[in-house]
């Protein structure tokens, strides 16, 4: 065999080694969804817990007042939770809007906090360590300043943590509100079904572990005090506290009946400044939590962090290695004796995607549709090769966030 051979056969083991392992969650999270068809929310026993919800916003006047408005619409005793807002030394009308809101209903426990660029201005984890001191709650629960949750997301959400002393915190699911305003966020909305809820129901499913997604998720307050709230250097401050909670012992369950509905990217610029936002969140998480691999403390999320390490750096590295060999071999410039097998290989992952997703599909209403079969194959060839880029870009900054010791900052999601 050939270097190229020897290469190409590598890359290959490795890319089809974790597509079996996301078969495999599919799978799982297929199973699990149809238990939780079948099954209802736990009830509340007792009297309701007094519930902290915490918003970090920054500029996010266009989205805002629907965001809080939905929050003071949920079906949860109105006397047993708080919506603290942290406006973080925002520049554009959010204060006066959040202003008018708090006004109009006095009588509601909505805290308003306005930071400036001395206390604020520093990133999520820290808004939300300023929100921290200022809660109640023996529950805190996040919502992003984009979402719009359905009147019974924090009920659900409650009911799961009080019914199981196991759990350390509860994720819910959310959706593309803005999915039709075109063929990029109808891209958004397959990833999220699939790659994000899916994949999480899959984990709960097989290990009984879920990484908080960032929004619509509750957690008790207890943790945050035991971990000393947020990390201010973690941009994927989700990823991160959900390793801290998993090193405690707690387990993060995943309750998809609790739905909330935000905004996404429109256009590839705002989302490819987002993900590689991501990225390199997720980076700094990894390489902070490789240490647990050699920790025996740490058995149960081994999976997690070799899942998120193969994620970003081994599926990188031979997606790009085998398409380069594949695209020399056919310019002449090497030869590979391998290469049919290889593209056989590849038009096969190609079904196994489309097959996969599609059953996704098949578990939301309004989803079910031929017409998204091109759409599907659209994404394989456009959307899940620019994930090649994102990774890659987001690996360059947080090498530079490393090197040059840069501060957390606010990385501006472009709202609608």
């Amino acid at each position: 065999m050939t270097i190229s051979d020897v290469l190409m056969v590598i890359a290959v083991i490795c890319i089809w080694s974790l597509l079996l392992v996301n078969v495999a969650l599919i799978i799982a999270g297929y199973l699990y969804y149809i238990k939780t068809e079948n099954e209802n929310v736990p009830e509340i026993k007792g009297e309701y817990p007094f519930v902290t919800i915490m918003v970090p916003a920054h500029n996010e006047g266009v989205v805002i007042s629907k965001t809080v408005e939905s929050l003071l619409a949920l079906d949860y005793p109105h006397d047993r939770y708080e919506i603290i807002v942290i406006n973080d030394n925002s520049s554009d009308n959010s204060a006066e809007l959040l202003g008018r809101i708090q006004s109009r209903q006095p009588e509601r426990n909505l805290i308003i906090i306005n930071t400036d660029a001395v206390t604020g201005g520093k990133g999520k984890s820290n808004a939300l360590n300023i929100g921290f001191t200022r809660s109640r709650g023996e529950l805190i629960a996040i919502y992003d300043a984009d979402n719009t949750p359905e009147r019974t997301a924090l009920r659900y959400l409650v009911a799961e943590i009080m019914n199981d002393a196991t759990l350390g915190a509860v994720i819910g699911k959310f959706r593309t509100r803005n999915r039709d305003a075109s063929l990029l966020t109808r891209f958004i909305n397959i990833e999220t079904l699939s790659f994000q809820w899916m994949a999480q129901a899959g984990r709960w499913k097989l290990f009984k572990l879920c990484t908080i997604p960032g929004t619509n998720f509750i957690m008790r307050r207890s943790i945050v005090e035991s971990i000393g709230g947020w990390d201010v250097k973690a941009i994927a401050e989700d990823t991160e506290i959900s390793f801290r909670i998993y090193m405690m012992g707690y387990r993060i369950k995943f309750q998809p009946k609790s739905v909330t509905w935000e905004q996404e990217p429109q256009t590839v610029k705002v989302w490819f400044k987002q993900r590689t936002r991501w990225a390199k969140g997720n980076i700094y998480v990894i390489v902070k939590n490789i240490p647990l691999l050699f920790d025996r403390s740490a058995a149960k999320i081994r999976f997690d962090i070799l899942y998120y390490l193969s994620i970003y750096f081994l599926l990188l590295i031979s997606l790009v290695t085998s398409d380069l060999l594949l695209v020399l071999h056919a310019m002449g410039y090497v030869h590979t004796t391998i290469a049919g097998l290889s593209s056989f290989l590849w038009l096969l992952a190609i079904i196994l995607f489309v097959v996969g997703i599609f059953v996704t599909l098949t578990t939301e209403k309004g989803e079910m549709s031929l017409s998204n079969l091109w759409i599907i194959l659209l994404m394989y060839v456009s959307y899940c090769q620019l994930w090649m880029v994102v990774a890659a870009y987001g690996l360059y900054n947080y090498l530079k966030d490393v090197i040059f010791k840069r501060e957390a900052k606010w990385y501006k999601t472009e709202r609608y």
